[in-house]
């Protein structure tokens, strides 16, 4: 069975590689959709005494990234399911991990800062949050114009709790790519 990457409209790989990922981190894809985006490539950049763990809140998502993990013998996986838009809704310790990655998550939700808040809980002091939804949408495919993210929303909860925006950036044509680093 051959599965998609994902990548056509977003580099996973720039995306890691503009979070600072490096061996031995840990690492969390917030709705990881069935793709698992991020997933995949961060298991290759963590390495075998890394982890990643794949998170959604669809029972079906989870088994599809379980079926191709397998496939692919990928052992640093960890499959979550979880509630990202609710405080302690992810099954994570408090401050366990390096990154997370919030990629065409947060148009889902009216309040960002639910899955914000959810993220920072798990995140380390000085941890960094990644954060790529759409900036415009690809006739049909992404969010209608209202469930746009607004970005403001997101960079002043940012200033509120800490983090400081590393970069700001396009991610490809549809996207927008906030870097976000907590230091406390």
């Amino acid at each position: 069975m051959s599965y998609h990457s994902g990548n056509n409209l977003i580099d996973a790989k720039l995306l890691l590689e503009k979070s600072h990922i490096q061996e031995a981190m840990h690492i969390v894809d917030l709705g990881c959709g069935r793709t698992g985006h991020v997933v995949f490539s961060g298991s290759k950049a963590v390495g075998e005494k890394g982890i990643v763990y794949a998170v959604d809140i669809l029972k079906d998502v989870l088994e599809s990234i379980r079926r191709r993990a397998a496939i692919e013998a990928v052992h640093n996986l960890e499959i979550i399911w979880g509630d990202i838009g609710r405080k302690n809704g992810v099954l994570i310790a408090p401050k366990t991990v390096d990154a997370i990655f919030c990629v065409n998550v947060l148009y889902h939700f009216s309040n960002y800062n639910d899955v914000l808040s959810e993220a920072s809980r798990i995140l380390k002091d000085k941890g960094r949050i990644t954060i790529v939804d759409w900036k415009i949408n690809l006739s049909g495919i992404g969010p209608q114009d209202e469930s746009m993210v607004n970005f403001d929303k997101v960079l002043l909860w940012a200033k509120e709790n800490n983090f400081f925006v590393q970069e700001d950036i396009d991610v490809g044509k549809y996207h927008r790519g906030i870097f976000l680093y907590r230091h406390l």
